[in-house]
């Protein structure tokens, strides 16, 4: 069957534009189809403008408390939410021209916009014309979940699709969603000056963290003003005269009805897979995602699936290194797997809860023995000197202290982290993160610290002592 194409790439997210500029740098004929624009979720409503936002909310708060920096007090004016999303949209704008279809046709790749359906499994119909690839990607990212609560379909309500383009600050935000989205969103905003709430379902933020890492979490916030409602679930919502309010529900039935300006629901991700097609070609999906193998097929072997649209970890690393197995198993017929196992996250909030491998809660659903060690953020002398003393970083360790995930809740922790991912990647012994020389004073240092806490008690026991006293005649302590 002669195919107009030998792989064509549905979806310009963080996954899609990965394949595509692979796939044509490595000569195949490529197409690329997007419905919306260029970047996906991540570049127009995740990922850039959250992180763009929280900069410049961090910066206000920095002002705001200069005094416990030894500076003067600021009396600071109002926020100009126009101009906060100006600066978002052009660095947005920016990053874009990386993303952009000029760049694509420049390294081959063919780039057609409108809606992809497809009619048979080599197939798909956009804009009426029917394009033909011996291969397919489905890289179509997710949207915000809205839930069926009662009333919010007539609520006027926020996503992340619309909060980084609002013309002025809400004097009020109620958020529903205690997940990463929600928590970035409920600081920041609370920076800015907003009144901000938030309505989780669960006993804590953030359910995939310790409970312990989470709290540090809600301790700063609380201290900042934001107020958390846990355990607590919508059950109805309605337009008001502030704007929205919500009314939630206790464990014990008991209700109370809370309003505000704005309203944020922000409690998860839906698939893109809606009017694809997919079941007539027979590929198998489910609220979670596009079921896929281990290298990323779907049911039919020459259609894989890669990022949000699929079943799995939602975060753009992860798109970008589906990408890789792609092109290794569509392009290159190189057969390989996907481990997210040592898959890294961070919530960026101030301070950072970064993970990597299994913390607590994971190691004990497992059902594996293991012990944790760790060192305060307090013990830090860079995180004192910038006034940061908060968290900690912790280490579960399996038998015979082989380290099975790092979570680190403290100033930076995502970059700290990044020493825990190359040591995970080129297998790196805890040994040689302990005894490695980091500068000071630097936030790493918490890396060599925790990983030496693993050997002291070996290295300075009673026998080491004794041994060393009977070789070289010490003398011993001197009291305390």
């Amino acid at each position: 069957m002669p195919y107009d194409y030998d792989l064509g790439v549905i979806g310009a997210g963080a996954a899609g534009l990965t394949v595509a500029a692979g796939a044509a740098r490595f000569g195949a004929k490529t197409l690329l189809v997007e419905k919306e624009r260029m970047g996906g979720d991540c570049l127009h409503y995740g990922c850039v403008p959250s992180k763009t936002l929280i900069r410049t909310a961090a910066v206000r708060h920095a002002m705001k408390t200069a005094a416990r920096f030894g500076l003067p007090e600021t009396e600071l004016p109002e926020v100009d939410f126009r101009a906060v999303s100006r600066r978002i949209a052009g660095v947005v704008s920016r990053i874009q021209e990386h993303d952009s279809a000029e760049r694509f046709s420049s390294l081959g790749v063919d780039v057609l916009f409108g809606s992809a359906r497809f009619m048979d499994e080599h197939s798909v119909e956009v804009s009426g014309k029917r394009v033909f690839a011996k291969s397919w990607v489905v890289a179509t990212g997710s949207s915000p979940f809205v839930p069926p609560i009662p009333g919010l379909s007539e609520t006027p309500f926020l996503t992340n699709r619309d909060i980084f383009s609002l013309s002025r600050l809400p004097g009020s935000l109620l958020i529903l969603g205690g997940g990463p989205i929600g928590i970035e969103m409920a600081q920041a905003f609370s920076r800015l000056g907003s009144k901000v709430a938030v309505v989780e379902m669960g006993p804590q933020i953030l359910p995939a963290e310790d409970p312990d890492m989470a709290q540090v979490v809600v301790e700063r916030l609380e201290q900042e003003g934001v107020a958390f409602h846990l355990s607590t679930r919508a059950v109805s919502a309605a337009r008001s005269d502030a704007g929205a309010s919500v009314t939630v529900e206790k464990p014990d039935r008991t209700q109370t009805t809370l309003s505000a300006e704005a309203l944020l629901v922000a409690v998860g991700r839906n698939p893109n897979t809606a009017g694809m097609g997919l079941e007539r070609i027979a590929v198998s999906f489910t609220r979670a995602g596009i079921t896929v193998d281990e290298r990323l097929r779907t049911d039919r072997a020459h259609i894989f699936a890669a990022g949000d649209c699929k079943a799995g970890l939602k975060f753009t690393h992860v798109a970008g290194y589906d990408a890789s197995i792609v092109l290794s198993n569509a392009v290159l017929h190189w057969p390989r797997k996907a481990d997210y196992t040592w898959t890294p996250w961070c919530t960026y909030t101030d301070p950072e809860l970064a993970s990597l491998g299994l913390n607590e809660k994971r190691a004990r659903a497992k059902g594996l023995d293991f012990k944790v060690v760790s060192e305060e953020f307090r013990d830090n002398d860079r995180a004192l000197a910038e006034g940061s003393g908060e968290g900690r970083i912790k280490l579960v360790l399996g038998e015979r202290g082989k380290v099975l995930g790092v979570q680190i809740a403290g100033p930076r922790a995502g970059e700290i982290l990044s020493e825990w991912v190359g040591a995970a990647a080129g297998d790196v012994s805890l040994s040689k993160i302990a005894s490695a020389v980091h500068p000071y004073p630097t936030l790493s240092e918490i890396n060599r610290k925790v990983a030496g806490k693993v050997f002291e008690a070996r290295i300075f026991s009673d026998t080491v002592r004794k041994t060393l006293r009977f070789l070289f005649q010490f003398k011993g302590r001197g009291p305390a």
